[in-house]
């Protein structure tokens, strides 16, 4: 019984995390190269945006991130999108995220939420967390990532084309 009660609660706790936002904060965040922009900015064309939010140390947005990378040229020519990896190392590991990208030579923009303010306002708690977003507002959210799970995103960003 007790264990049936706390799996309905973490239920409850990870539907409404996922639901509670729907529109990008308009939050001053640290581009790559160490000046400072507002999401606002970055999401006003008319462009569909891939949010990634991630960590140095986590295995799975790395992956997620590879994958993205994989793709991205292929698909960027039939499909109207961004992708923003969005990096939530602290103070403490931020100093791992330049060596990283720099090594990973990732096609798409990175930004820093060193003070984790975005990931707050958006009530992120696990990652990687991807986020689809048009103009400010978000369309869709996943936690966590699986090997192929980029493709499955890139199908729900050819629904929303279409519709």
């Amino acid at each position: 019984m007790f264990k049936k009660l706390i799996l309905l609660v973490f239920s409850l706790v990870c539907v409404t995390n996922l639901h509670s936002q729907k529109f990008v904060p308009n939050i001053p965040i640290e581009t790559f190269k160490g000046t400072y922009t507002t999401m606002s900015k970055e999401l006003s064309d008319d462009s569909y945006y891939i949010l990634s939010f991630w960590a140095t140390w986590c295995v799975p947005c790395i992956n997620e991130l590879d994958a993205l990378n994989e793709v991205y040229d292929e698909l960027s020519k039939d499909l109207n999108f961004k992708v923003y990896a969005i990096s939530t190392d602290d103070a403490r590991t931020k100093r791992r995220v330049r060596p990283l990208v720099n090594g990973k030579s990732w096609k798409f923009d990175v930004l820093l939420d060193e003070n984790h303010d975005l990931k707050r306002a958006l009530n992120i708690s696990g990652l990687p967390h991807t986020i689809i977003a048009k103009q400010n507002e978000i369309l869709h959210r996943r936690v966590g990532y699986a090997p192929g799970e980029e493709l499955d995103l890139l199908e729900k960003l050819k629904e929303y084309e279409v519709e």
